[in-house]
């Protein structure tokens, strides 16, 4: 009933999407590009391929600035939709295939079952087909996937903290902490000529339930901090 089809140039979605037009045309063809690199989306929208000004090359496999310009002429008559999937999403993808099912895939392989979510109560109950693959699968980048995973999944989050300059600053707050929350990362640098000194603090939580607790926890024992993850540019600056 649906196939769900990873985009890069296009040239895998025009060829798939033309035979099924020829054997099973029924068949909805759904385009699935990265947030970072949606040229199909973009060629969709203007009704011609269009160049990219920069992009996310983190799913190396898909990820182009302009997308073919045959490809986009077989395809924007033949695919049903085109959607785009966050890296971090793709991440916890990864994450999930290799942990649950023992398959280990490329960014651009995970990317179609990370597309399933959005379209979970269209296809309850009807025959879905994803193409996977492993190709530009990388163990260096592990670390890499894990971190971009768990921001997804809002378990980890990063805060500037004021620390007073005082010993048994930091004691005190690892009594904010809850029981299952982890100090996974951790920059300061003292500065005499101050009464605070800030420190950069990433922190992993076991549930993403327990994000709002924390915040409760140190406002209510007036820890000055900010927090980083929903500001991109200084996230990317900082962390």
């Amino acid at each position: 009933d649906y196939l769900f089809v990873a985009v890069g140039g296009g040239g895998l979605i025009a060829g798939v999407s033309s035979v099924f037009q020829l054997l099973s045309p029924k068949t909805k063809i759904i385009a699935v590009e990265s947030k970072g690199a949606p040229s199909m989306q973009k060629a969709l929208e203007h009704r011609k391929p269009v160049s990219l000004d920069t992009i996310d090359g983190f799913a190396d496999g898909i990820a182009v600035k302009r997308i073919g310009e045959w490809p986009f002429q077989i395809c924007k008559d033949h695919i049903a939709d085109s959607i785009v999937v966050d890296e971090g999403a793709i991440c916890s993808t990864i994450l999930s295939l290799y942990n649950d099912e023992a398959i280990v895939v490329e960014p651009a392989g995970a990317i179609g079952v990370a597309a399933l979510e959005q379209y979970r109560s269209v296809i309850e109950g009807k025959h879905v087909g994803i193409i996977v693959c492993g190709g530009n699968n990388d163990v260096a980048r592990t670390e890499e996937i894990r971190e971009r995973a768990l921001l997804w999944e809002r378990k980890k989050h990063y805060f500037i903290i004021k620390f007073p300059q005082r010993a048994g600053a930091l004691k005190e707050f690892l009594h904010v902490l809850g029981p299952t929350d982890d100090i996974a990362h951790f920059e300061y640098t003292k500065k005499n000529n101050r009464q605070t000194g800030p420190a950069l603090v990433g922190i992993e939580l076991k549930y993403k339930e327990d994000f709002q607790p924390l915040l409760q926890r140190m406002k209510a024992q007036n820890i000055h901090f900010e927090h980083l993850n929903d500001r991109p540019t200084f996230f990317e600056w900082i962390v």
